[in-house]
């Protein structure tokens, strides 16, 4: 038995869940945050996201049957989270998502979380340019080097079309970046 299929049957019994709890928290809260952030932009909106990510996990882990690694079964929790959050800003701001992370975008230079300078900056406008499936699989890859079958899994797409998706994208900051 793996240590991950260990970690599954703790969390899944009643005996050991908190502690496997708090052992799975320890190890995958820093790359789901990043990962979270990467999408939502904003250190509030990531920690909010965070925490109903492991929310959820803990009210569904009965539920997860092991068809994938436990690590994309909570990446797809977590991206799905974010998507929704931003969805529902968006709705209660009477704006599009696109112009929601823009302004995300624009308060990255007051959030004292944020560390990036013009450059970071100039990124994150040319991946919010991209179309949200490509942005999702750009950060991904560039900022979290997730191997594409670990992708694949977790936007449960091919990873051809991951490898494909990601070049595009790659080639369109390239644009924006060069012409901006």
């Amino acid at each position: 038995m793996t240590k991950e299929e260990e970690l599954v049957k703790q969390l899944q019994s009643n005996t050991y869940k908190e502690k496997a709890f708090k052992v799975l928290i320890s190890l995958y809260k820093e790359r789901l945050y990043w990962h979270i952030r990467n999408i939502v932009k904003s250190h509030e909106d990531a920690d909010d996201v965070l925490q109903n990510t492991f929310i959820k996990i803990y009210k569904s882990i009965n539920n997860f049957k092991g068809n994938s690694k436990l690590f994309s079964w909570m990446y797809r929790i977590a991206t799905n989270e974010a998507i929704t959050l931003i969805n529902k800003n968006a709705k209660r701001l009477q704006v599009t998502n696109e112009d929601l992370i823009n302004l995300a975008i624009e308060n990255l230079t007051s959030d004292i979380y944020f560390n990036g300078d013009d450059i970071q900056l100039k990124l994150q406008k040319a991946i919010n340019t991209l179309p949200e499936k490509q942005q999702l699989v750009f950060n991904m890859k560039y900022f979290q080097d997730i191997k594409y079958k670990d992708m694949a899994e977790i936007l449960e797409t091919s990873e051809g079309a991951l490898k494909a998706s990601y070049h595009i994208a790659v080639k369109k900051i390239e644009a924006y970046l060069t012409s901006n």
